[in-house]
């Protein structure tokens, strides 16, 4: 077998299967294991998976620029974020990460809410502008172009002198084995603050973030008290975070 055909075949048994592990496969098409991990991390570095422990998992296509992610289930998208501002409660104080999901969460606020949003996205404060109860913190930073957010020491920092009633969380990837992941080291920290300072953490989670993986944990699973996702998801695919005691909320699409 070619190498472009091995790859291939291998992209074919990741999608069918969700995974592949190295030590079957190798055994399956009498190579070693050295040779399906070069394959492994030759199509890693091609952006088309992600190596993890053993063999590999999709990748997350949440990987793209932000304005390529924006038309990526932007109708699930937007049922997420409709059925998770429903989860905002008058006075509360609430962290609203950034990314095109979060963009819809706050799109769907009530006019009329009083609330506090502590966000390091300048997306989402600008989404605000016209909600006047809303008081609007931003938290400042390095400007990382890929999410719209602001990253560094300072972030983290001011992050840490708040305590937030929920946080919003975005992730790049959502696996029960992998965990929550996302794909830049320095965003992957911020994210972990913003979660040590919230009672409680909310995932919002897309169609094809289910099931991959990214480079960088955010934290484990048992951080998360609630996962947002469209209601067509599979229902395999929800139940094994409804086994680790985590509560679902289905976010039903409207058709015009």
């Amino acid at each position: 077998m070619l190498t472009s055909q091995r790859k291939k075949h291998l992209l074919d048994l990741l999608a069918l299967d969700g995974r592949i592990v190295a030590k079957t496969l190798s055994e399956q098409l009498g190579l070693s294991e050295d040779t399906i991990r070069r394959d492994l991390r030759e199509l890693a570095k091609e952006g088309l998976l992600q190596r993890v422990h053993g063999g590999a998992l999709p990748a997350s296509p949440a990987m793209a620029v932000f304005a390529e992610r924006e038309n990526i289930s932007a109708d699930a998208k937007s049922a997420i974020g409709r059925t998770a501002a429903g989860l905002v409660q008058p006075g509360q104080v609430v962290f609203v990460d950034g990314g095109t999901t979060a963009v819809q969460l706050v799109r769907h606020l009530p006019a009329d809410l009083r609330a506090t949003v502590v966000t390091h996205s300048p997306s989402i404060a600008v989404e605000l502008l016209n909600h006047p109860h809303i008081e609007v913190i931003m938290i400042g930073g390095r400007l990382f172009k890929h999410s719209i957010v602001a990253l560094g020491a300072a972030a983290i920092e001011a992050i840490g002198r708040i305590r937030a009633d929920l946080y919003f969380m975005g992730v790049c990837s959502l696996h029960p084995e992998a965990g929550i992941g996302t794909g830049d080291f320095e965003e992957s920290c911020v994210k972990r603050a913003l979660c040590d300072a919230a009672a409680e953490t909310i995932v919002l989670a897309s169609p094809e973030k289910l099931d991959t993986a990214s480079p960088f944990q955010i934290v484990p699973l048992s951080r998360i008290s609630r996962i947002v996702v469209d209601s067509t998801v599979p229902e395999h695919l929800i139940a094994p975070y409804s086994a680790l005691g985590i509560s679902i909320s289905l976010a039903f699409e409207t058709h015009k």
